[in-house]
């Protein structure tokens, strides 16, 4: 199946842009589309392609998936600190800044969803310092390995990149203070499950701050089974209504879901010409589990040593432990 988007012209309706893309039909299955996400960002991984919705140029500020800068900073991130990054840990493959929400304290230990390259543990490394923790979670095993290169080379030891399902978590129960994610939870066709896996984690007091894409109205046919706007997405985006009852049968309390109207001007240029903006938004999506917050008082090997034994004892679901995933 060909990946290559075929621009359509601007005066197209979004039907009609999803149309004119060949075999963009999918099979619909969870394993289809986790495996059609798979290899679409194994491929970003292994630098076979720019991102993750339509092709742009690397030194573009308009596009949301190519690795630039501007659009980084863009999407609230501070310059110093992307300059401090691992060559290779931003990948461009966010839609909002997930770090703005989180007020990560010191000692904290924080769960990142579809780390990629891993910008956001990167980041939140150096807010919960030498006594806290980072564990990003990829299905992807490219992802993954750079992931692991990147902090090898920076030196970074209170980072633990797994490999896993955010379905199926390689996480001990109520282990978590902090859950980020940055345009993932669109891309997992079961999204309750992820939900119920986060509150699981997530230690009494524990918080999600996430940065998503949510669908505002009901996408045309032809782009919701269109296999270029799955792994770019659009598809897969939930309502906010949606995401807030499943938050709420998780467990979670507090629960709010802000649509950000200016995110439409970058959204734009995901499938150019296509009409999606008028479709989907990026949102932040926050939510906190009941119970008093934990005191962090742990030392960094304590963290390090537990969270490591938590992850021999809880591993994942049967299809993300392996080194190599299923076909």
């Amino acid at each position: 199946m060909s990946m290559e988007i075929e621009r359509p012209k601007t005066s197209e309706t979004a039907t009609e842009a999803a149309k004119s893309r060949p075999e963009a039909s999918h099979d619909t299955s969870h394993d289809a589309i986790r495996a059609a996400v798979r290899a679409q960002y194994g491929a970003i991984a292994r630098g076979a392609s720019l991102g993750c919705c339509a092709p742009s140029d690397a030194s573009s500020t308009s596009g949301c998936c190519a690795p630039s800068a501007a659009m980084s900073l863009a999407l609230g991130y501070d310059a110093d600190e992307l300059a401090a990054l691992p060559e290779g840990a931003n990948l461009g493959l966010g839609c909002g800044n997930p770090q703005a929400i989180a007020a990560l304290r010191e000692g904290e230990v924080v769960l990142d969803l579809g780390a990629g390259g891993g910008i956001d543990c990167f980041l939140a490394a150096k807010q919960v310092g030498a006594r806290g923790r980072v564990i990003g979670v990829d299905m992807t095993p490219d992802m993954v390995s750079k992931a692991r290169e990147n902090a090898r080379r920076v030196g970074v030891e209170n980072v633990d990149f797994r490999l896993g399902e955010i379905e199926h978590l390689p996480v001990a129960d109520a282990s978590v203070d902090v859950i980020l994610s940055n345009c993932v939870v669109n891309l997992s066709p079961d999204k309750k499950a992820v939900f119920e896996e986060a509150f699981r984690v997530l230690a009494p007091g524990g918080r999600l701050a996430i940065s998503d894409v949510v669908k505002l109205k009901a996408l045309p046919e032809a782009l919701e089974n269109d296999l270029l706007a799955l792994t770019g997405c659009v598809a897969g985006a939930a309502s906010v209504e949606t995401l807030r009852a499943l938050l709420r049968v998780a467990g979670f309390e507090d629960v709010r879901v802000t649509v950000n109207e200016t995110s439409r001007a970058f959204i734009r240029q995901w499938l150019p010409g296509s009409g999606v903006e008028d479709f989907v938004a990026s949102a932040t999506i926050e939510a906190q589990k009941p119970g008093a917050t934990r005191e962090r008082a742990t030392t960094s090997r304590e963290t390090s040593s537990s969270t490591t034994a938590a992850a021999a004892r809880a591993c994942c679901g049967p299809s993300c432990c392996a080194t190599e995933p299923k076909a």
